[in-house]
């Protein structure tokens, strides 16, 4: 783990239970959550933020200046060019969405209504062949607003200069 440059936000921060395995790297100025899991040689440039409970198989790694949502689990050898979105699958040399964290979300515990209206808005989002703010409008109007799903659509309302992982 790397400290911050002082050029930009002179801090990494790193929250509290997370499990850093064999060869993880953070690099300068990320922020990471809690109960993160990264797994042998996954590893983070600079400037990178990882939202909490967000799950990185062996040797995935993310290109600075992008973000990943809560809950997001991305699979071995996923590299990371855009932000990934809460609650998501992520896999493959320049990620895609896979589909939705069904079963880290049922082993967290959330509530089945919560993980139906993911998936709605999920299909909404990613199956329905609409562009982002169309889908994002069409969630608003016709999803069960959860407090996962506003988060989902927060994160989607403000994303890193990157873009966002389709």
């Amino acid at each position: 783990m790397h400290r911050g440059t002082p050029k930009d936000s002179a801090h990494t921060r790193v929250g509290n239970n997370g499990y850093f395995m064999a060869y993880s790297h953070v690099a300068h100025d990320c922020q990471v959550g809690d109960s993160v899991i990264m797994a042998n040689g996954a590893s983070l440039a600079g400037h990178v933020i990882i939202e909490d409970r967000v799950n990185m198989a062996a040797f995935a790694a993310i290109h600075q200046f992008c973000r990943v949502g809560c809950h997001a689990m991305l699979a071995a050898g996923t590299i990371v060019i855009r932000d990934v979105p809460p609650y998501m699958l992520a896999s493959g040399d320049r990620a895609h969405l896979r589909g939705l964290n069904s079963r880290g979300l049922q082993r967290a515990g959330f509530p089945r209504e919560s993980i139906q209206a993911l998936k709605q808005t999920y299909r909404l989002l990613y199956r329905s062949g609409r562009g982002l703010q169309e889908a994002c409008e069409q969630v608003r109007e016709s999803v069960v607003q959860t407090d996962e799903v506003r988060h989902l659509l927060e994160f989607l309302k403000n994303p890193s200069n990157r873009g966002v992982t389709r």
